[in-house]
């Protein structure tokens, strides 16, 4: 059994990663986060230390470092905004800890080599969380594009509607979030670099506070993407309660809706990076690169 921590407790994606955590035979310790509205840490585990301020929580991880293997935390997971993933991936390095990192792992890639040069010194590990990686349907058609080298004709489109919240919160602060592109849009982006090869050519189209849609030019594909979180771009009645969201990949005029089957991605995840595997640092790279890319362009636009 090992042992978790976990920064951002209280954030959207927090509890994905304490099922993963409870599901995979673990134990979630300690938790960190600003806002005490952390009650759902109940929900998985009984007795998590929890710490308001970042520095008791490195403290406390600090002490546990020191003590016997079977206190000391091993994992430290990181849900915290966007802007502080890179500055969460530095704590766990530096505690002894391997570090899960939710999307995007950094916002600039410069960022990324930095970590590598960190992770190499200490001897250390940082897994991202890229999980439609590990979506059944994806990961078929992953196999059924294997040796195929045509080129295809793609459309993406990814719609979640949010509330006027949202850009209130740190997520719409393109300096926080790193935009709609990484917050929102960085695991599809992944997902087709995976699927099609590296970016070519990037063309912003439109790009608002709620929307971002343009072209890219990959090494097998051609790609239209849409980007929103802007309720009326969805393809049916948005309700309170009802379902938010609409996922769609069409491949050669061909649709693949993938809508369902995200119960349990961060399980299969984890479930990987335990036994050994998972994806690190490259393996984020390309995605966030291009989001890079897509972001100079927007702001040319």
């Amino acid at each position: 059994m090992r042992n978790f921590a976990l920064i951002g407790a209280a954030g959207y994606v927090a509890p994905r990663h304490m099922r993963a955590i409870r599901e995979t035979g673990n134990r979630l310790v300690a938790a960190a986060d600003p806002h005490d509205a952390v009650g759902v840490l109940d929900r998985w585990f009984l007795d998590v230390r929890y710490f308001p301020e970042i520095e008791r929580f490195d403290r406390h991880l600090e002490k546990l470092r020191r003590g016997p293997d079977a206190e000391r935390v091993h994992y430290v997971s990181i849900c915290s905004p966007n802007y502080l993933h890179d500055a969460h991936v530095r704590l766990a390095l530096r505690v002894g800890a391997k570090a899960i990192c939710e999307k995007p792992l950094v916002i600039n890639p410069w960022n990324l080599d930095q970590l590598a040069q960190l992770e190499a010194e200490t001897g250390g590990e940082v897994r991202a969380i890229l999980q439609l990686r590990h979506h059944a349907q994806l990961a078929g058609l992953k196999e059924r594009l294997r040796g195929d080298a045509g080129r295809h004709r793609v459309r993406l489109a990814y719609v979640t509607g949010r509330g006027r919240w949202y850009h209130a919160s740190w997520k719409g602060a393109e300096e926080r979030s790193g935009g709609l592109a990484a917050n929102i849009g960085v695991h599809f982006f992944d997902l087709l670099l995976w699927l099609f090869g590296d970016a070519r050519e990037v063309e912003v189209h439109e790009n608002d506070r709620s929307t971002m849609s343009g072209v890219l030019a990959l090494e097998r594909a051609d790609v239209s993407f849409l980007l929103s979180v802007d309720f009326a771009k969805l393809p049916f009645a948005a309700a309170p309660g009802a379902r938010t969201t609409h996922r769609s990949i069409e491949i050669d005029g061909r649709e693949i809706e993938f809508s369902d089957g995200f119960e349990n991605l961060h399980t299969r995840a984890y479930e990987e990076i335990l036994a050994g595997r998972g994806y690190g640092i490259a393996d984020a790279r390309p995605s966030i690169e291009l989001v890079h890319r897509i972001r100079e362009a927007a702001n040319r636009a």
